[in-house]
């Protein structure tokens, strides 16, 4: 993390909720709710709960998803931090094998317009103010600032 200046202020941030989650989808929304609750304590600005909470069910969604097969014996992993300016870091991993976030196509062009996935990358990195892709694909860091 110590790459990007946004990211190594959260280094000393406090740790505040380290979830693992079994890769099964009814277990997206209470981590979500649990993260957002969460959010709501350290984050002042409350117009942005509607970003993190999609954000962040978008990230859990693929990684359980793709990344994890959606086999239940699979383990996901999500921590959040924040920082003293109350910025947020939501960090989600995937046991997978990972994948070029380069190579996924823009929904919003060509035959992509039509497809049935795809938009949850766009999504998250519209909602949140910085996102990277580590570790091949399986894990990524999503911050609001």
């Amino acid at each position: 993390m110590t790459e990007n200046p946004e990211m190594h202020k959260f280094e000393t941030g406090k740790l505040k909720l380290k979830i693992t989650l079994a890769a099964d989808r009814n277990a997206v929304d209470p981590v979500v709710q649990s993260v957002m609750e969460l959010v709501r304590e350290v984050h002042c600005d409350a117009e942005k709960y509607d970003a993190i909470e999609l954000a962040l069910t978008e990230a859990l969604a693929n990684a359980v998803v793709h990344g994890a097969k959606a086999d239940p014996s699979k383990i996901v992993e999500c921590d959040v931090v924040s920082n003293e300016d109350k910025s947020i870091l939501i960090v989600v991993r995937d046991p997978g094998d990972g994948f070029d976030p380069g190579q996924i196509p823009n929904p919003l062009g060509g035959e992509s317009v039509y497809s049935d996935h795809g938009r949850g990358i766009f999504l998250i990195n519209q909602l949140m103010d910085e996102v990277k892709f580590l570790k091949n694909g399986t894990e990524i860091h999503m911050i609001k600032k």
